[in-house]
């Protein structure tokens, strides 16, 4: 990256420009669930998982599943299933080496979210699969985090966007994901068959 008079590279230069948090925002973060957090993890069926690799690489992996899909342990340990994907697992090898996870929750037509910061293992079986259990199916395995931070975040991100206005919703703009697929990841394959791929069936087949 070329030298810029206006490059931030300390702490300091940080601080000075955005200045300190409030006391409220520095000081809301707790180390184990409240009532209201165990509510919106209920309500929640969307979740942004942010890893890093030890040498320093990230990931972000989003999940998804009926709402309530984070199962809740204990005060301090939730359990997130995986079902089956792409097998790339990314954000999976990143754990084994570094095992500290940022999760963002969120619930549609919400402007906050929830956020745990916590310490990540995962398991291939455990007797709470049994209450992971989604159209017949079990969790491929799971991630187990211990928490560390848990806060909410508010809104103005949201709002800024207009992310829950459909006014403002434009899927078209960009090319479709059967385009996307032949461009990026399957060449050898024509439109027609892409689109027939993720057609109405696709959602079938989402768990199998």
């Amino acid at each position: 990256m070329s030298a810029s008079p206006h490059r931030i590279t300390t702490p300091e230069q940080l601080r000075a420009l955005l200045g300190e948090p409030t006391a409220a925002a520095a000081g809301k973060t707790r180390t184990s669930l409240h009532e209201h957090d165990r509510t919106w993890l209920a309500a929640s069926p969307f979740c942004l998982v942010a890893t890093a690799h030890a040498d320093g690489s990230c990931d972000v992996s989003p999940k998804g599943d009926p709402a309530g899909f984070t199962l809740v342990l204990d005060d301090t340990t939730i359990a997130i299933p995986e079902r089956p994907g792409n097998r790339r697992a990314d954000g999976f090898f990143n754990i084994l080496s570094n095992p500290q996870v940022g999760l963002l929750y969120v619930i549609p037509g919400r402007t906050d979210t929830l956020r745990i910061n916590g310490h990540a293992e995962l398991v291939s079986d455990a007797p709470f699969f049994d209450d992971m259990v989604v159209k017949g199916h079990r969790p491929q395995l799971a991630v187990i985090v211990s928490i560390e931070e848990v806060f909410y975040h508010c809104s103005k991100s949201f709002l800024r966007s207009a992310l829950w206005k459909p006014e403002g919703w434009q899927p078209d703009a960009v090319p479709s994901r059967p385009q996307l697929a032949r461009t990026f990841e399957r060449p050898h394959q024509s439109i027609e068959e892409l689109e027939a791929h993720y057609g109405p069936g696709y959602e079938e087949k989402i768990y199998s």
